[in-house]
């Protein structure tokens, strides 16, 4: 069995992609907070972490960010998977999205398709596929580190686990 301990990134910040007028996927350029990379250094010297073997992170920045800085403390190496990204507000990336709506219908349907609206947003069921194939590649690890996003970790932990910045999650493959 291993033991993956899901880490949700650090407090992110926007000002720099909103400042420059960037939207959609190119939004998920954001960086931490100072706040954040102190929580990140913080999670980096807990000892629950000290015998891990591998990160695996999302590709976003914060995700990034959030297992570099873990990374140091640790020693170890970082490999990115795609499969680990945020929830996505639409399954169509190259159209503009209200991603506050698709996040309120998402919730309300408790994550599974809701014919009703409009939003075509990735299901619960979907997500949780993504996240269990990527975990499912590093079982020859007794111990892994995951960083990643709320939502995304929620699947595999339950649906309205709201998780804090750089919280950390325990399950068993």
């Amino acid at each position: 069995m291993t033991t993956f301990y899901l880490i949700r990134h650090a407090e992110p910040r926007y000002d720099e992609v909103i400042e420059r007028g960037i939207y959609g996927m190119a939004f998920n350029f954001g960086k931490l907070t100072d706040n954040g990379m102190l929580q990140a250094h913080e999670r980096g010297k807990d000892p629950l972490l000290k015998g891990a073997q591998i990160i695996v992170a999302s590709p976003f920045t914060r995700a990034l960010q959030t297992a570099a800085i873990i990374a140091s403390h640790l020693g170890l190496e970082v490999v990115v998977e795609h499969d680990l990204h945020e929830w996505m507000p639409d399954i169509n990336p190259n159209k503009e999205v209200d991603g506050e709506g698709a996040f309120e219908a998402y919730m309300k349907s408790k994550g599974e398709k809701d014919l009703k609206n409009a939003f075509q947003y990735e299901t619960f069921d979907a997500i949780k596929k993504r996240m269990e194939l990527v975990l499912l590649k590093y079982t020859q690890y007794d111990q892994v580190i995951v960083v990643s996003h709320g939502i995304a970790i929620s699947t595999l932990t339950h649906f309205d686990d709201v998780i804090e910045h750089c919280g950390v999650r325990q399950i068993t493959l």
